[in-house]
């Protein structure tokens, strides 16, 4: 997996969990949508972890400056 995130959408990924993980605890979100999203939360964080994202190969794109 050649990392194609840039440091930018690493930051974006994780204000957005933590936008969601607030929303839950405040119990601003709740049920189904709460689930969901907690689901999304996660996998915004992983890829944030790794540097990569599977749904940028399919369209060809990287956030990352290459060099």
């Amino acid at each position: 997996m050649k990392k194609n995130m840039s440091g930018v959408d690493k930051v974006v990924r994780i204000l957005a969990a933590v936008v969601v993980l607030v929303l839950y605890f405040t119990s601003v979100i709740s049920g189904t949508l709460a689930i969901i999203l907690l689901i999304l939360a996660g996998i915004l964080v992983l890829t944030s972890v790794i540097g990569f994202c599977p749904l940028y190969l399919p369209f060809g794109l990287s956030t990352r400056k290459e060099g």
